[in-house]
């Protein structure tokens, strides 16, 4: 599907023509929006705007790194919005000049439909910043920037349960819902990182068409980019914490156990050493015929198992 909206030269906005039957030089400007095309459609990057073959080529062959790229007058950028349910990448490309902006992407994103709505908005009422194509490709990068943070605040208020735990689960499940969350937070950052990188291009650039006024525009996005960037370090630096806490627990779990084994065994150790002598099939042994000697062996036993028991405690093992 290939939507368009077309300015005049008198500022009127026209929207739901034909591209084929649009000439760019009688507008001030257009935005043609090519959301999920048929192969048909494709073909008219080529055909109607004869943008460079590398750039059709990026276009076709997904999912590129986000970068920005100069063909004569026409700066191609490749941009990644966000799947907001899987938190994967999903490209949208930007062909931007001073007559037209061209936006194109394989799937059906909310982010564009916003910014197409945001800019008929800004264009109908006359105010706010509605200064043509870079305006709003500016929208454009803007409300696929705004949808990073609703899954990076879910993700932090994951963290927050998972700190304000009271065990109820296992260390293992802990640990399992810790990486879970540390690998969508990785996810995240091969996202944004790569965005914050080219935002930081195209605010320092001199080639992209852009005022003073605009940059500042560009840099509140970069600003946004910095600050999602400073967030997902935090919380990766958050899941190390509680990795490192969940496994400082699961050993002192584990010492706690290997303590009370050892101390029962130990116990023990005298105990089945005097059963084993007793226990031997000789013949000749003084205490076999002893009217009181296997009660008093009992008596034995027990009294050195106590007395063991009373030691350890005091020893401070119990503690």
């Amino acid at each position: 599907m290939i939507r368009t909206l077309v300015i005049t030269h008198q500022g009127e906005m026209q929207t739901g023509l034909a591209l084929q039957n649009i000439v760019i030089a009688d507008y001030a400007w257009i935005w043609a929006d090519f959301a999920m095309p048929t192969a048909e459609e494709s073909l008219l990057l080529d055909t109607y705007f004869h943008f460079h073959p590398l750039a059709i080529e990026d276009c076709m062959h997904i999912l590129q790194r986000p970068k920005l790229d100069y063909y004569e007058d026409v700066q191609f950028f490749v941009l990644h919005a966000l799947n907001e349910r899987t938190l994967e990448a999903e490209e949208v490309d930007l062909f931007l000049s001073k007559n037209f902006l061209v936006s194109y992407h394989h799937q059906e994103k909310s982010e564009m439909d916003e910014a197409w709505a945001s800019v008929q908005s800004e264009i109908h009422s006359r105010k706010g910043w509605s200064g043509g194509p870079i305006a709003a490709a500016y929208t454009v990068m803007d409300k696929l920037v705004d949808k990073y943070f609703p899954s990076l605040y879910s993700l932090e208020d994951e963290l927050a349960d998972l700190e304000s735990s009271g065990g109820s689960e296992s260390v293992e499940e802990l640990m399992s819902q810790v990486f879970n969350v540390r690998g969508r937070l990785l996810k995240l950052r091969r996202t944004i990182v790569p965005m914050r990188d080219l935002m930081y291009r195209i605010v320092n650039s001199q080639h992209v068409q852009s005022n003073g006024e605009e940059r500042i525009y560009f840099g509140d996005i970069y600003d946004h980019l910095l600050k999602l960037t400073d967030m997902i370090e935090v919380d990766r630096e958050m899941t190390a914490d509680l990795r490192d806490s969940y496994i400082s627990l699961n050993s002192n779990r584990m010492n706690s156990i290997m303590k009370t084994l050892t101390v029962i065994t130990t116990v023990f150790m005298p105990l089945t050493l005097i059963a084993g002598i007793y226990g031997m099939n000789f013949q000749v042994m003084p205490e076999l015929h002893w009217t009181y000697g296997y009660p008093l062996v009992l008596l034995l036993m027990l009294l050195l198992g106590v007395g063991m028991f009373r030691w350890f405690r005091r020893s401070g093992w119990f503690k």
